[in-house]
């Protein structure tokens, strides 16, 4: 399947029959494919008026207790920030997709990875995260979404999948669960009372400032739960490894190919990729850190994902950094040619 197609299918596959969206390049092919689906299945597709309906709408359907979803690409997620700050200050459960394109602006089309920051920074005022998740290739698409929604239910966090363009575009052979994943009754949702207990109510206006705090300071203990026991990521040969490559999705990707050649020509290169963007797996970071001659980081942005790398590290190496920006994708040749810099 391609990328965007499988999303959207794993997204059926884990019980969510909502969503809300609206048209942009290049994860149009998520909306199209919930359009036709949706009805087939007794649930729910909105192509809303805007990004910021959408978003809005997705808050509306996770308050009622129900699996929820949205995508979009860069600028549209921009649009999207306040009404994911809402849901976050809201405690709600969602999946937000963002298959992202060279920016800032309209930028262009092609596959970037610039939307680091937006992600794992917050992508809107306040003190909140989410959990976001970065696959490189469509089966893990696939995986990433089933524990996407359990994620956010799990903690009551909106979860984001970041992906690119070149993920969401390319084709490849996938394996779906066997059976759908039970949702489990949520006993804090707006579903209605039937008379049988007092109504529930969902809100992130709060006027007295110490019970804002109580709640935020509650809430950050939810986060340091997320980032003891969630961090996921891959690693390969980085316990001897002179030479350790940090990237995530694609990238990570092409960056094995420059690994495998550093390996063959006698280098002694590892790679670590981040599953979790947030959490974010600083701890192995800082471990490798303390035995490689030097970490490079390579990205496709201007370098966003290493200014992580670089804190975790605390100094204890060289953290060198190779990216591409606007659409363009780093060559292995090119990362090859960092790697020898640094033997």
């Amino acid at each position: 399947m391609k990328g965007n197609e499988a999303i959207a299918e794993a997204a059926i596959r884990a019980n969510c029959k909502h969503f809300f969206g609206y048209p942009i390049t290049p994860q149009t092919e998520i909306s199209a494919y919930m359009a036709k689906r949706m009805p087939r299945i007794g649930g729910v597709f909105l192509q809303a008026e805007s990004e910021v309906a959408a978003i809005n709408m997705v808050y509306g359907a996770a308050g009622a207790g129900v699996r929820v979803m949205t995508s979009s690409s860069s600028p549209g997620i921009s649009l999207k920030a306040e009404g994911i700050s809402y849901i976050a200050g809201a405690d709600l459960p969602c999946v937000i997709v963002n298959i992202v394109r060279g920016g800032p602006g309209l930028g262009g089309i092609q596959p970037a990875q610039s939307d680091y920051f937006q992600a794992v920074k917050g992508a809107g005022h306040g003190d909140y995260k989410m959990i976001v998740l970065a696959p490189s290739s469509v089966q893990e698409v696939v995986d990433c979404t089933f524990d996407a929604f359990d994620l956010a239910d799990k903690y009551r966090v909106p979860v984001m999948i970041l992906g690119d363009g070149m993920l969401g575009q390319m084709m490849e052979p996938v394996v779906f669960p066997e059976k759908s994943p039970k949702c489990e009754q949520k006993d804090w949702a707006t579903c209605g009372t039937k008379n049988k207990r007092k109504p529930n109510i969902i809100n992130s206006l709060y006027i007295e400032p110490q019970d804002l705090e109580r709640l935020i300071i509650a809430r950050q203990q939810r986060y340091n739960a997320i980032a003891e026991k969630e961090v996921r990521f891959e690693k390969e040969n980085i316990e001897d490894a002179d030479i350790v490559l940090v990237a995530y999705g694609t990238t990570a990707r092409i960056v094995k190919a420059a690994y495998e050649k550093a390996r063959k020509n006698g280098i002694k290169a590892g790679i670590i990729r981040p599953i979790t963007l947030w959490p974010f797996p600083e701890k192995i970071i800082a471990e490798t850190a303390q035995r490689a001659k030097a970490i490079v980081c390579v990205e496709m942005s201007m370098g966003q994902m290493v200014e992580d790398v670089r804190l975790a590290t605390g100094g204890a190496c060289p953290v060198g950094f190779y990216g591409r920006a606007g659409g363009m994708v780093p060559e292995p040749e090119a990362i090859y040619d960092v790697i020898r810099r640094y033997v």
